[in-house]
């Protein structure tokens, strides 16, 4: 029945500064930029990937009325309302120094877990977003 998540969304506070991160300092790729008129349909993928998409969604219409937008708002910027990624990579330890060297808030170092090596990175916003080598599955 179900066969594919194509879509999810990550609450930002400015869609120009979320691009310029997502793209610019993450690595992932411009998907979709439209102006739905209503809203601003944002998103970004892992390059090569564009049938998983992340909508950088801002607070407001017509997701939630304004006086939910501003509360929102106020929760994401306490850092109490921060979504939540997670992105494979082929070389953890590489793509922590990348990173790092581009000005990524690191919140844990690349460390070994029983599922593979990752580390911890912060967007501009709140979002906690983990990146890992994960292991191959038991049997492969």
């Amino acid at each position: 029945m179900l066969k594919n998540i194509t879509q999810s969304s990550i609450v930002v506070l400015d869609q120009d500064e979320a691009l310029d991160f997502y793209v610019n300092k993450l690595g992932l790729e411009l998907n979709t930029d439209q102006d739905l008129g209503f809203m601003r349909w944002l998103t970004v993928n892992v390059p090569g990937d564009p049938s998983r998409q992340i909508l950088l969604e801002k607070p407001g219409p017509p997701a939630m009325d304004e006086a939910t937008a501003a509360q929102v708002r106020e929760l994401v910027t306490k850092g109490a309302m921060g979504g939540w990624l997670c992105i494979s990579t082929d070389d953890a330890q590489k793509s922590y120094e990348t990173l790092k060297a581009r000005g990524v808030e690191i919140t844990d170092e690349p460390t070994e877990k029983p599922y593979g090596v990752d580390f911890g990175i912060r967007d501009p916003f709140g979002n906690a977003i983990r990146i890992g080598k994960l292991n191959a599955p038991a049997g492969e």
